[in-house]
């Protein structure tokens, strides 16, 4: 048995980070039994969640997860794509995790009443120095990324651009890359859902308001994937 280390529900999400939700999207388009079980970063191969606990085997970081199972298992999440359709998909994987979510980071923890209500309940009980300190790397990593170099305006701006470039990519289809759905699905899907919770109001949220394909995707992937959860998660509020 598949054991997904994860938060759990957060945030009006199914997971708070992106990178746990789409490991699990991708573990039920796979259809293999697993469990979710809370644990934290340092008892992660990489030091960060998600990582998976498969027959006592450590796998961290989705994108190798995702390598695990289809090896392990036989599977191949972007079955039916042409060659062309899986470089679009991987070129759609990196703007997610390589830009938008580090805009998402950015209205979580560089807004301090986002931070307040959002990532400083990771922190309760513990003294506030070690909240702040937490807070303070986080703004560091960021400055290092680069968009923390920027006002949230600007970073709104940037991102606003990726979701226009998705927006035109997905068009009328069912799924990032056509008729048929692909890992890919499982990261923009994670990543659009982590913006558009109405728990966080901030002008990044916004700016993808404005793209109503992206938004009826979400629902329907939320829908697909996490009947068990309403969609009010990625709803427009």
């Amino acid at each position: 048995m598949i054991t997904l280390a994860a938060f759990g529900p957060l945030f009006g999400l199914p997971d708070p980070s992106p990178f746990v939700c789409k490991t699990e999207v991708q573990l039920r388009m796979a259809d293999l039994p697993y469990r979710t079980e809370r644990r934290g970063p340092p008892q992660g191969p990489k030091g960060k969640v998600p990582f998976i606990d498969d027959d006592g085997l450590l796998v961290g970081d989705s994108t190798f997860i995702r390598d695990h199972i289809e090896a392990r298992y036989g599977i191949d999440l972007d079955a039916g794509l042409t060659p062309r359709q899986r470089a679009l998909a991987w070129m759609v994987e990196r703007v997610v995790e390589d830009h938008l979510y580090w805009a998402t980071v950015y209205a979580r923890w560089a807004v301090a009443e986002n931070f307040d209500k959002g990532p400083s309940i990771f922190f309760e009980g513990a003294p506030d120095a070690v909240r702040e300190a937490a807070r303070e790397g986080m703004l560091r990593t960021l400055h290092g990324q680069g968009f923390g170099r920027h006002s949230l305006a600007e970073v709104a701006d940037l991102a606003d651009r990726s979701f226009a470039a998705l927006s035109e990519i997905l068009g009328d289809q069912p799924y990032i890359t056509g008729a048929t759905i692909c890992g890919a699905d499982a990261t923009l899907f994670a990543g659009l859902a982590a913006v558009l919770t109405p728990f966080f109001d901030t002008p990044v949220r916004d700016a993808l308001l404005r793209h109503a394909n992206l938004i009826a995707y979400t629902q329907r992937m939320m829908a697909q994937f996490y009947p068990e959860f309403t969609t009010s998660g990625a709803a427009v509020a």
